[in-house]
């Protein structure tokens, strides 16, 4: 890989990453039921999980799905119903307080195993391989690994900081109960790229 295709490595691996997806809806929606804090293991999983998706797909895992594109269909059905669950789950979380000891935030490995459902995850992972890493060097393919990784983490943290900040304006039930109804509704609304 060339110096000069760094730059445009990290302005692709920032916009794709700080625009909202279903990681940075579910994480906003983490910070503000659950802080900043306790979303910090989703936030790990989500980068650690991307990046080691990126080097499987660059190491071929992208032509498994060529010759099968049955697998490429079922991991599709797969992806829409999890999303599906987790936006029911989001649009029933309890207030903060009450649900503390029985809500648990997305955990490192969830947040890991998340990323092989997640069609933008796909989407960007297909295209990092396909322009940045073309020959699908190991070399050049931790590099984008490792450049999406140390973007996506900060652009994640954002999201779940400006959820934990919400948590001011989401103090009675009412109003985080239409927040997690709206976050869910956007989370399912993220589908549309998948389903058409």
């Amino acid at each position: 890989m060339t110096y000069d295709i760094l730059l445009p490595l990290a302005v692709f691996a920032f916009v794709s990453s700080v625009t909202p997806g279903p990681n940075n809806l579910m994480v906003l929606a983490s910070g503000a039921n659950f802080g900043f804090r306790r979303t910090l293991p989703h936030m790990a999983g989500i980068s650690a999980g991307f990046m080691i998706m990126l080097m499987l797909v660059g190491l071929g895992l992208a032509q498994v799905f060529i010759t099968y594109p049955v697998l490429k269909t079922t991991l599709r059905v797969i992806s829409v119903v999890y999303m599906l669950y987790l936006a029911w789950k989001i649009a029933t979380a309890a207030a903060p307080v009450e649900g503390l000891q029985k809500k648990q935030p997305m955990t490192f490995m969830q947040a890991a195993i998340f990323q092989w459902v997640n069609p933008k995850a796909w989407a960007m992972g297909l295209t990092a391989v396909t322009v940045y890493a073309p020959s699908q060097e190991l070399r050049t393919l931790a590099v984008v690994a490792l450049v999406f990784g140390l973007i996506n983490l900060p652009s994640v943290s954002s999201w779940a900081y400006l959820g934990q900040k919400m948590q001011l304006f989401l103090t009675n039930q009412r109003r985080l109960k239409v927040f997690n109804i709206c976050m869910a509704l956007l989370l399912v609304g993220s589908l549309y790229s998948v389903l058409v």
